[in-house]
């Protein structure tokens, strides 16, 4: 099992950003892709942006490409997803995934955190 923590969500402006990470425990997470989901209100659950742990090869929806950057820190367990240029419609809930199976980046995910609250006023 893996466990995944996110943290660093808030309220902030548009055009401000902001850094979330997610802190992986229970088993090494190095051949793992790790991912970021967001679902906003009345929104079905959407993807955001992946890594693979090993190569560090990414992939981003379009919707944040050039404003979100997904890096790891092998040390800490951690991906971080730094976001820039934040707009109203990044507001969501931002989820952290895990999983260790199959050669998409952006579906079939095992292991979810809690998430957590991202909101950018206008």
């Amino acid at each position: 099992q893996v466990q995944l923590v996110e943290s660093g969500g808030g309220l902030v402006q548009a055009g401000d950003s902001l850094r979330l990470s997610c802190a992986a425990s229970g088993r090494s997470v190095s051949n793992y892709k790790m991912a970021w989901f967001r679902q906003a209100p009345g929104k079905e659950r959407e993807f955001v942006v992946a890594i693979s742990w090993s190569t560090g090869t990414t992939y981003y929806a379009d919707s944040v490409k050039g404003r979100f950057t997904i890096s790891r820190d092998n040390a800490k367990n951690t991906v971080y997803l730094q976001m820039n240029s934040l707009k109203p419609e990044d507001t969501a809930v931002y989820y952290c995934a895990a999983k260790n199976r199959g050669s998409s980046y952006t579906r079939e995910y095992d292991y979810w955190g809690q998430g957590t609250q991202v909101t950018v006023s206008s």
